[in-house]
């Protein structure tokens, strides 16, 4: 992860996103009663029209103050601007002195003109500085009328101008084939200090990529080597399979093994199995073990885990999940209890098995659990307490409601991101529309377990207003291990629009972080990673233009580490710039005071598109 400092097409004004996001804020901020939110701070009291604000008694002359938007997102640095109205609503049209509170620090709010006859309009302009911290910020304006004075509140929320980001790796391939240089969809597993990484390299339109990379950190994600995996596919040589996807890593303990599992991808473009690449130093990697499929069937969308609790009578069993979309996306699930050297004859849970993007964690008992999309419409999960030798039926973790992401941008339809406590609570996120009416734009949403059997109600992650407009999708969700309970530390990525409301050629993509200290009671101010870009600069599949179907938070220290895709202007004669990057050493996990919300729920159907046809997803 390069760049200690921002690119310039990075650094372009962000106040046309800005004002883009404005558009789709919601309706007009307005002088009438409103409830407190738990996502916009503290509690601010806006009055109505015909509620005086700051003077007793009825008045000859009164006016209602307004404006448009309610909210907005602004890059620390850059500006916003909405429009202030006041209409006459008794007597004669007074006088209207505006001003604004409540500002942030290193922040001016400038209104053009300052004072307006009731029914005339005025600009307002928000400027930030590169100093403003972090944050939401309810602002109140107030008119001060001659005869009445009213405010209201335009909620502000500002994104930092992005840490330093280190570049972990790069495509070396130059085959005409793939899309050269592109990587894409990355996971991350940390154990010991060492964080491996792992993400497909040279991606192609129609599907899979050239091989699959792997990165190591020694360092917290300060510095990085990598390199490709051999013997995977013909590309890197030595490898019988045409091209690899959906690379996911993981660690077995009792055995000091390093994991890399893939799908490899024939010739004809069906994904043929999983492999598993393995490595005791996570630098030096064997040739793959066929683990899963090889049998005509065609495999989606594996993972990986091990059980690597001393105490736990599985210790040293990993487990593989996959589904099968050659039989309607049957999910089923593997063990190995030889450091991946070998693995059983598939298995699945009973009942309801249709689905796809399981992540098995593994509790410190040994139970297995494992949350699974049931192709977008809901959030299912299963267990297994004897190590494998058999899997529970399904139960129900949630209904998703998926608002489409726009630009034609591969989303991975929800896919669940899922992580685990030290007591064994297990964490489940994914995008959601519930919150936002109409189903207008997602935020990321998450649900507890303790036994992967009973969950808790859907928990809204308040990262912006639900007025905001802006779209949040593919989190990676990380969890300290060496936390639980309402200490436990979490660190989320995920990438974003500031505007919802955008096309393939105005969409603008970023990558988003926020964490909170105690197990996702509260959380701490967002901040913007990376981006915006364009989503010319990202690698174009068939299912729309792709930095993953999934993204991958680990928590190390204290500090969260993700690698995520960034696409950067490319050089002359190069088709694409899109590297794996990561912040330099990880940002840290913070406490917040914004709390989490559970409702009110204002969407109860699903707006999403499908982006992929129902079969092939690698």
């Amino acid at each position: 992860m390069r760049h200690p400092r921002t690119p310039a097409s990075w650094r372009r004004p962000f106040a046309a996103v800005a004002a883009a996001a404005l558009a789709l804020a919601g309706a007009a901020w307005n002088a009438g009663p409103a409830a407190a939110s738990p996502y916009a701070g503290p509690a601010v009291t806006t009055h109505a029209g015909h509620h005086d604000a700051g003077i007793t008694g009825s008045t000859p002359d009164d006016f209602a103050l307004a404006g448009s938007p309610a909210a907005a997102i602004v890059r620390a640095g850059s500006s916003v601007t909405s429009t202030v109205t006041t209409a006459v609503t008794a007597g004669e049209a007074q006088t209207v002195s505006l001003s604004a509170s409540g500002l942030p620090p290193g922040t001016t709010a400038v209104f053009s003109p300052s004072a307006v006859r009731a029914g005339v309009p005025a600009g307002l302009t928000v400027s930030t500085t590169a100093s403003t911290p972090s944050g939401t910020y309810p602002i109140t304006v107030t008119g001060a009328g001659t005869s009445a004075t009213r405010t209201a509140t335009f909620s502000l929320t500002v994104h930092g101008r992005g840490p330093n980001l280190v570049q972990v790796s790069a495509d070396p391939f130059a085959d005409t084939g793939g899309q050269h240089a592109t990587e894409v969809e990355p996971d991350t597993f940390d154990y010991g200090g060492t964080i491996v990484a792992a993400a497909q390299v040279g991606r192609f339109t129609n599907g899979g990529a050239a091989d699959l990379g792997w990165s190591t950190s020694r360092d917290g994600g300060l510095s990085w080597q990598h390199g490709m995996l051999p013997g995977l596919t013909t590309h890197q040589g030595g490898g019988r399979w045409a091209r690899a996807s959906d690379p996911v890593v993981a660690y077995d303990a009792k055995h000091g093994t390093w994991m890399i599992a893939g799908l490899v991808i024939d010739s004809v473009l069906n994904g043929a199995g999983v492999t598993v690449s393995r490595s005791a130093d996570a630098l030096n990697w064997q040739a793959p073990v066929q683990a899963v499929g090889f049998d005509g069937q065609s495999y989606d969308k594996e993972w990986i885990v091990c059980d690597n609790t001393p105490t736990s009578r599985y210790f040293g069993n990993c487990y593989i999940e996959v589904d099968l979309p050659s039989s309607d996306n049957k999910v089923i699930m593997s063990t190995s209890r030889d450091g991946g050297a070998t693995w059983s004859a598939p298995a699945g849970p009973s009942g309801i098995d249709l689905g796809l993007g399981g992540q098995p964690l593994v509790q410190p008992n040994g139970t297995v659990v494992v949350p699974f999309s049931t192709d977008t419409t809901s959030i299912r999960s299963f267990n297994s307490t004897d190590g494998g030798a058999s899997w529970s039926s399904t139960v129900l973790v949630a209904d998703v409601l998926a608002h489409g992401v726009a630009g034609g941008l591969r989303d991975g339809e929800g896919l669940p991101s899922a992580e685990i406590d030290a007591d064994g609570r297990v964490y489940v996120a994914w995008q959601d529309c519930r919150f936002r009416s109409g189903c207008q734009a997602n935020d990321i949403v998450f649900a507890t377990s303790t036994d992967g059997t009973t969950w808790s109600a859907v928990t809204r992650v308040p990262i912006d207003p639900v007025t905001s407009g802006a779209d949040h999708f593919i989190p990676g969700i990380g969890v300290d291990h060496a936390t639980a309970g309402p200490g436990a530390r979490i660190g989320l990525y995920y990438y974003f629009y500031p505007n919802a409301d955008c096309t393939a050629a105005t969409c603008e993509l970023a990558v988003g972080f926020i964490s909170s200290a105690n197990g996702g009671a509260t959380w701490s101010a967002p901040q913007t990673v990376a981006g915006p870009m364009p989503l010319s600069r990202i690698a174009a599949t068939s299912g729309g233009r792709m930095v993953g179907d999934y993204l991958s938070t680990s928590v190390v220290n204290g500090r969260a580490v993700a690698v995520f895709a960034v696409g950067r202007t490319p050089p002359a004669g190069q088709a694409f710039d899109e590297a794996m990057y990561a912040v330099a050493g990880g940002l840290p996990v913070r406490a917040g005071t914004t709390p989490s919300g559970t409702g009110p729920v204002l969407s109860t159907a699903p707006a999403r598109e499908r982006h992929l046809p129902p079969v092939i997803r690698h």
